[in-house]
């Protein structure tokens, strides 16, 4: 619990509180797991994008992006602060575990929100200021404020929040949006269903006390599972139309397809998974490969990216 002391001033009565939260507490606040995969995400699109971006630049943007990232995960934490003191996934974390106070966390989440969204657009371009803006509203207040609560259908709608950093990334080295930057949206939005209900189904439980309509508790076990294989062999699918589009390589193209058919086996795994199992093994395997995939599939078209960029500028394509 938090050290709060009591000042007196201009009368016995006044007092000024004093948070003595440590700078570990504020960064928890950030969701750094979750700001990690955004900041990668976010620098696959800068490197895949067409152009030239000076390396500072590149640098502020990423760090802009993460900011970003890290100001919606703090407005998350103040919303969720009653259910996060609940669920014992979340009960940890800074808010519940009386570390900061629930205004601190608000004031900081703003305050990174203005900071972040204007520093990129004055030093990098308004257009990847704008997207960034809209992922932070769409995060803080679409998806926690709303989505969350009200429809089993959060994960699905909610995703495009996470979906948005390499589209950004784009943005920030070519002023625009393009079909490749979709995409590079799409993979991570048609992932993230399979991805969470898997957690969703070994939290059923969690997210059952604090009245949060996951689609496991909504719709049952059945429904999920069949959900989940749905978007895993969406996922796999779309995992390969780089290749399909001619901005990747065949190479990356035959990863991606061994990765897709990965992603389906174990979700496969899940929907054969005992109706009432307890320790649901197979949901938390997808849900530990899943973050393996999109690592993986950013990680190849990086260096698929590289490795044609390099072979060109060597003299390869003479």
């Amino acid at each position: 619990m938090t050290i709060i002391d009591h000042h007196e001033a201009n009368g016995p009565e006044a007092a000024v509180r004093l948070s003595e939260a440590s700078a570990r507490d504020f960064f928890e606040l950030l969701k750094p797991r979750v700001m990690s995969l955004v900041v990668f995400t976010a620098l696959a699109g800068m490197v895949l994008a067409p152009g030239h971006i000076h390396p500072f630049i590149g640098f502020i943007a990423i760090l802009c992006i993460a900011v970003g990232a890290g100001a919606s995960g703090a407005l998350n934490m103040w919303y969720d602060a009653d259910i996060d003191a609940v669920m014992t996934r979340t009960a940890s974390r800074p808010i519940p575990a009386g570390k900061i106070r629930p205004e601190e966390a608000l004031a900081f989440g703003l305050t990174l929100s203005a900071f972040s969204v204007c520093i990129l657009g004055v030093v990098v371009n308004w257009l990847s200021a704008g997207l960034l803006a809209f992922t932070i509203f769409f995060y803080a207040v679409v998806y926690t404020m709303w989505l969350k609560r009200s429809t089993p259908q959060n994960i699905v709608i909610g995703g495009a929040a996470g979906a948005f950093p390499p589209m950004i990334g784009w943005a920030c080295v070519t002023s625009g949006v393009a079909i490749e930057s979709i995409v590079l949206f799409l993979i991570t939005f048609l992932w993230t269903p399979s991805h969470f209900w898997a957690l969703a189904l070994f939290k059923m439980r969690d997210y059952g006390a604090v009245g949060v309509p996951m689609l496991p508790n909504v719709s049952g076990e059945a429904t999920t599972k069949n959900q989940i294989v749905i978007y895993a062999v969406l996922t796999a699918i779309i995992g390969v139309v780089p290749t399909t589009l001619g901005f990747s390589s065949a190479v990356y193209g035959a990863f991606a397809a061994a990765l897709g058919v990965g992603f389906i086996w174990y979700s496969v795994g899940v929907w054969r998974m005992p109706e009432g199992d307890e320790k649901m093994l197979p949901a938390k395997k997808l849900f530990a490969f899943s973050i393996l995939y999109l690592f993986a599939i950013f990680s190849a078209l990086m260096i698929d990216h590289l490795v044609a960029t390099l072979w060109l500028t060597t003299g390869g394509a003479a």
